[in-house]
Order: structure tokens, then sequence, then C-alpha cells
């Protein structure tokens, strides 16, 4: 049986593993775009997930409730 996050950790599991994905990809797309994918494409990658994604975590914290807040505005 694999290991399970209490429920009250839901929201943090779910603001690390968004901001992890979406820090990855925006900063992979975004370096790929700047400067191209060549011999140097990963460690720039690196280096800008390592700067994208401290601040991507603590902002989903704080925005995805305000944001499901609002889509339930805009829906019901």
């Amino acid at each position: 049986m694999s290991p399970r996050i209490p429920p009250r950790y839901a929201n943090l599991a779910f603001a690390f593993l968004m901001s992890l994905l979406m820090a990855a990809i925006m900063s992979g797309i975004i370096t790929a775009v700047n400067r191209g994918v060549d011999a140097g494409y990963l460690m720039a990658w690196a280096r800008s997930f390592a700067v994208a994604w401290p601040i991507a975590f603590p902002l989903v914290l704080v925005l995805a409730p305000r944001v499901r807040t609002l889509v339930t505005h805009l829906t019901t």
C-alpha cells in the first residue's frame, strides 16, 4: 500500500504539485523561446526553474482559494 497524505494537507499538496508542474513547464518553454534548445539548455532551464518555483509555490497557496471563490461566483 502506498503512503497517503492526510486530508488536512490537501491544499498544501495541491499547491506543491501545481506550482512544481507549472514552474517546470513554463520555465522550460520560456527558456526554449528565449535562448533556443542547445547544449546549455538543461542547465539554463534548471536555473530558471530554481528562480520560478520558490515564487510560484507561495503564490499558488495564496491565490488558489481566491480563484476557487471567483470560479464559484462565475459558474453559479
